[in-house]
């Protein structure tokens, strides 16, 4: 028979590698991040301001499932960097609008050797990345709902 208590091993709860992965993950990047000086949290957040070029820190923070106050701080430190600028938009002075520099838009040419680097790290061949991504996605949807 088994225990109730077996629900309680850390091997049995799906919550713990991914908090170990993602956290290895995340360690993997910074040698690669440091050499152009962002912490993993800036750098994904560089990620979608090179996709978007300008958009509200409310979407962005939809984004990266990052509240303002873990995002401000990141952004500060990024306008401070010369890589954005953050204004208030003139329809609406609670919105802020944050749009990518000439500055941020070169850093995006070093940044761009990253994914591939980070590739090499990860055991897993091209299907099992894709069934993992989907598998991810699929999860995050259903925890954020």
């Amino acid at each position: 028979m088994k225990n109730k208590y077996d629900i309680l091993k850390l091997e049995n709860q799906l919550c713990f590698p991914l908090y170990a992965c993602a956290k290895e993950v995340v360690k993997k990047y910074k040698p690669f991040l440091e050499k152009i000086d962002l912490t993993y949290t800036q750098y994904i957040t560089m990620m979608v301001i090179w996709e978007k070029i300008e958009l509200n820190v409310k979407e962005l923070g939809e984004y990266l499932y990052l509240d303002s106050g873990t995002l401000t701080p990141v952004l500060k430190k990024l306008e401070s960097k010369g890589y954005i600028t953050r204004v208030r938009s003139k329809d609406d002075e609670r919105n802020l609008i944050v749009t990518l520099t000439e500055e941020g838009n070169k850093l995006k040419e070093t940044a761009v050797k990253i994914p591939s680097q980070i590739g090499q790290c990860v055991k897993l061949d091209l299907e099992e990345i894709k069934t993992l991504y989907k598998l991810l996605y699929k999860m995050l949807k259903g925890v954020t709902e």
